[in-house]
């Protein structure tokens, strides 16, 4: 019997989890660690920041999945690896043995430095599993501000995901406390928004910014909160009482203890099979995972690397030849505006609406439903 583990309940493991139930292996038994017996799908995440939609709509049901594909579901995660006798020790201190193991854990951020007293309140978008946790403090302190007067919220990062969680964010505090006058920056390191983007969406982008009302200060990386606000690494202060932390996405801690090739950021190096290199029978896929040429961190590369991934860890399983992945050369993007609308962006196409945003959450609606019952076929 070969024991297959996969470590984390991401994106690309709801694919294997759905492949291994729809073909079951009786000589292959699975095990799942995860923190968590739901798991969060970032792409619905902004629609549930900006109160469009509850946290349970944007998760999926871990422990029905692995239900269904006859895996063992034990909820605590990984915090050591041993790859040369092959087991795992989770945080609750049992030991996992394995065969063929998996990783797909997604990412953390860097945190900002931070000196001083009376600091900005400060939301960090990853990791993903927790972010309900630190949201629903930020709301509760929120909810006791004074009637009244002004709160700057700092975005940091100029991506799609900077962008989009400000926007959302920023709608959301505007409803739950319309008595107060919000205030949106956004600090972009980058001379342009969303750099992977073409000329189109960029303007796009530009334009739903400015539309919510929201400042933006290209070339400045944000680095350090103070007392009052943000500095920048040239030394610019911006005033701010809330930042939003979406930039510096780093591999967790402790994979560093592991003995697995890391990348100068944290991810585990793989192959073109999504092997991991030089280790035999581990993989890894996903944000953790770190793919030559660099892949942007988008849940679009884990979800493409999903069923690939099923196929090659059967594979190994039974000790075949595993097949390379080839990564999409262009993808689309769906970026919430956080007012009904989103873009549309697909290499130097651009294209934006309300008619996006709803093509957006039936996508992200369809996508939710698959890995939750009652499940089809």
């Amino acid at each position: 019997m070969q024991q297959l583990l996969l470590m984390g309940a991401g994106h690309a493991h709801a694919f294997v989890l759905e492949a291994f139930a729809k073909q079951p292996e009786p000589s292959i038994a699975i095990t799942v660690v995860s923190d968590s017996p739901l798991a969060a799908y970032s792409g619905s995440v902004p629609a549930w920041l900006a109160g469009e939609c509850t946290l349970r709509k944007t998760q999926i049901d871990v422990e029905a999945l692995c239900q269904r594909a006859n895996a063992r579901l034990i909820l605590s995660p990984a915090n050591t690896i041993n790859t040369q006798e092959r087991y795992v020790v989770l945080a609750n201190g049992e030991r996992v043995n394995f065969d063929v193991a998996s990783v797909n854990i997604g990412s953390t951020l860097t945190s900002p430095q931070q000196h001083g007293e009376n600091l900005p309140k400060l939301l960090a978008m990853r990791p993903l599993s927790s972010l309900h946790q630190r949201w629903q403090a930020l709301q509760n302190d929120i909810s006791h501000l004074p009637s009244g007067g002004a709160q700057r919220v700092v975005g940091v990062g100029g991506g799609a995901a900077g962008c989009e969680t400000l926007m959302s964010v920023l709608a959301q505090l505007r409803k739950q406390r319309p008595d107060i006058d919000w205030q949106g920056h956004l600090l972009s390191a980058s001379n342009a928004l969303l750099p992977d983007a073409g000329h189109v969406p960029r303007w796009l982008m530009r334009r739903a910014l400015s539309q919510a009302g929201i400042t933006v200060h290209v070339e400045q990386r944000g680095e350090t909160l103070i007392e009052g606000g943000v500095t920048t690494q040239n030394g610019k202060r911006i005033d701010a009482d809330i930042v939003l932390w979406a930039t510096g996405a780093v591999g967790h801690p402790w994979l560093a203890g592991t003995g697995l090739p890391l990348d100068q950021h944290g991810f585990i190096r793989v192959d073109h099979s999504l092997k991991v290199s030089d280790q035999p029978n581990m993989f890894a896929a996903g944000d953790c995972a770190a793919f030559t040429p660099a892949l942007p961190n988008a849940g679009v590369y884990a979800v493409r690397m999903g069923p690939h991934l099923a196929d090659n860890l059967r594979r190994a399983c039974h000790g075949e030849p595993l097949l390379p992945w080839q990564p999409p050369k262009r993808v689309l993007a769906l970026i919430g505006t956080g007012d009904g609308h989103a873009i549309a962006s697909r290499g130097g196409f651009g294209v934006s609406g309300k008619w996006v945003w709803q093509w957006k959450k039936r996508i992200d609606a369809r996508f939710i439903a698959r890995f939750n019952p009652p499940f089809e076929g």
